[in-house]
C-alpha cells in the first residue's frame, strides 16, 4: 500500500476536531495506531468512536499541551507498550487583532499553546527518536508564518516560531534519523471557522463565508481532509528524503495574490 502506516504510532495532538480530527482518521485508516491527544474530552472521544467504527486503531488522552509535565508523562505512557514513530504538532488556537488591541493575556495564551505546546511535543518525542535513530515530526504552521495578514499580530507570532523551530530541529536532528517538517495551510473550512462566523457576523453569514472563500485564489477554503494528505505523505516512508522544508497548502494565496 502506497503511503502505509502500518505497524506505526502516531500521536496527534488537537485531534479532535477540524485538521488534527481528518489527520487522526487518514492515519488510522493507512494502518497507523493513532495517539490523539486533545484538551476536549468530548471532541476527542468522538474522533475515537470514528476510527474505531472504522476498524481502526486509537486511544484518546486528554492533555494541555502548554503543561510539559502532562506531556511527558503521556508519552512515557504511550512509548511503554508503542515506540513513537511519528508525531503531529497540531494543536493550536488563534487570535484576531493587530498589536494595539492584543494585551498580554492574549500573548501569553497564544504563546502557551501554540509555541510551548509544539515545543512540548518535540522536546519529549526527541529521546525515543534518538534510541530508535528514525523519527518524523510535523508541526502545523500557517501561511500568516511567512506573509503578512491583517490583525493577526500574535497568531502570526507564534507560527513564525513554529517555522523556525521546524528548521532548527531539522538540522540538529538530521544525523539521528529524524525528520522535521512544517504544513502552513490557509483558511481551511473547520468547526472553528463556523463558530467564528456565527459568533461575529450573526446576520450574513453566508455572505462572510463566500467573503472569505473569495480571499483564496482558488475560490474556496481549504478541505481539513486535503491537509490530512499532505501529512500523510510527509510522514509516510515514501517522504523519507524530504526534512527541513516548509509545504504552503494555501489555494495559491502566498504566490497568486497582490
Amino acid at each position: 500500500m502506497v503511503f502505509s502506516l502500518k505497524g506505526k504510532t502516531a500521536i496527534v495532538t488537537g485531534g479532535g476536531s477540524g485538521i488534527g480530527k481528518a489527520i487522526a482518521t487518514t492515519f488510522a485508516k493507512q494502518g497507523a495506531y493513532v495517539c490523539i491527544l486533545d484538551f476536549n474530552v468530548e471532541n476527542g472521544n468522538a474522533t475515537v468512536s470514528e476510527i474505531e467504527k472504522d476498524k481502526g486503531s486509537t486511544s484518546f488522552y486528554q492533555c494541555d499541551v502548554a503543561n510539559q509535565e502532562q506531556v511527558e508523562d503521556i508519552f512515557n505512557e504511550i512509548a511503554k507498550n508503542n515506540p513513537i514513530d511519528i508525531l503531529v504538532n497540531n494543536a493550536g488556537i488563534a487570535h484576531v487583532g493587530n498589536i494595539e488591541n492584543t494585551n498580554s493575556e492574549d500573548l501569553d495564551r497564544l504563546y502557551n499553546v501554540n509555541i510551548k505546546g509544539v515545543y512540548n511535543g518535540m522536546r519529549a518525542a526527541i529521546p525515543y527518536f534518538k534510541k530508535q535513530k528514525k523519527g518524523v515530526i510535523v508541526n502545523m504552521a500557517s501561511i500568516a508564518s511567512s506573509v503578512g495578514i491583517s490583525d493577526r499580530f500574535a497568531y502570526s507570532m507564534t507560527k513564525g516560531a513554529v517555522l523556525t523551530m521546524t528548521y532548527s530541529v531539522a538540522k540538529d536532528y538530521v544525523a539521528e534519523g529524524i525528520r522535521c517538517n512544517c504544513i502552513s495551510p490557509a483558511r481551511v473550512h473547520t468547526p472553528f471557522v463556523d463558530g467564528f462566523i456565527a459568533k461575529n457576523y450573526p446576520d450574513n453569514q453566508a455572505e462572510m463565508f463566500e467573503n472569505l472563500s473569495k480571499t483564496q485564489p482558488i475560490g474556496r477554503m481549504g478541505k481539513p481532509e486535503e491537509i490530512a494528505h499532505l501529512a500523510l505523505y510527509l510522514c509516510s516512508d515514501e517522504a523519507s528524503f524530504i526534512t527541513g522544508t516548509d509545504f504552503p497548502i494555501d489555494g495559491g494565496f502566498i504566490k497568486l495574490n497582490g
